[in-house]
């Protein structure tokens, strides 16, 4: 019998670090597909699993938080510093092989990737509580063009605790050209709406 990782036990599962959250906001998901997560998938130490659950933010300039200074390596071995990315928006999106809404909103992101790469856009992946091996066959199998993290332990969303955090997977924050928290996806990203953060952003005058 597979074993399945306790995060997917239930039908309801509270938010990632829910001590962010207390006098914020709460966020009720719904568990992701459990037939998605295999025997070999990592257990989670917080993070919650988005189904068709949606909600979108974007933070007007002024208003923003400011991104953590993360760094880490890709799964192809190279280094990453998000602060060498100001000057362009960031799309950092959290996922794992195991996850079926990250499958669903993939295309979208790799359309998207192509859409703005002639743009100050950049794309990036954090692949979360996975294993290089199955991440690297999902990146060819949906033509993933652009780079991820190789990020098992979830140190990257840890890093935004105190800004905004990633509160499920999948989720995807944009950053703005200075550095700052400019919107978060909760939830499998639609081509037609993330495509209007990031015109909204690149377009913002922060």
């Amino acid at each position: 019998m597979t074993r399945m990782p306790r995060v997917a036990r239930t039908a309801w599962v509270a938010p990632v670090l829910t001590a962010v959250f207390v006098g914020a906001w709460t966020l009720a998901v719904t568990a992701c597909d459990s037939g998605a997560i295999g025997a070999n998938t990592p257990v989670s130490s917080g993070v919650s699993f988005v189904g068709s659950t949606y909600n979108s933010e974007f933070f007007a300039p002024g208003s923003r938080s400011l991104a953590p200074a993360v760094t880490g390596t890709t799964l192809t071995g190279k280094p990453f510093s998000l602060t060498a990315e100001r000057g362009n928006v960031v799309v950092l999106n959290f996922w794992g092989s195991w996850c079926a809404p990250c499958r669903g909103e993939a295309p979208v992101l790799a359309a998207l990737s192509r859409r703005f790469q002639d743009k100050p856009v950049r794309f990036v992946g954090d692949n979360v509580l996975d294993y290089p091996a199955s991440a690297d066959a999902f990146e060819r199998t949906f033509n993933v063009g652009y780079p991820s993290l190789n990020d098992p332990g979830e140190h990257v969303a840890l890093a935004f605790h105190d800004t905004v955090p990633p509160s499920a997977i999948p989720s995807t924050i944009i950053i703005d050209r200075t550095g700052h928290i400019a919107a978060r996806v909760v939830g499998a990203v639609s081509y037609d709406g993330l495509e209007a953060l990031i015109v909204a952003v690149l377009d913002d005058k922060s």
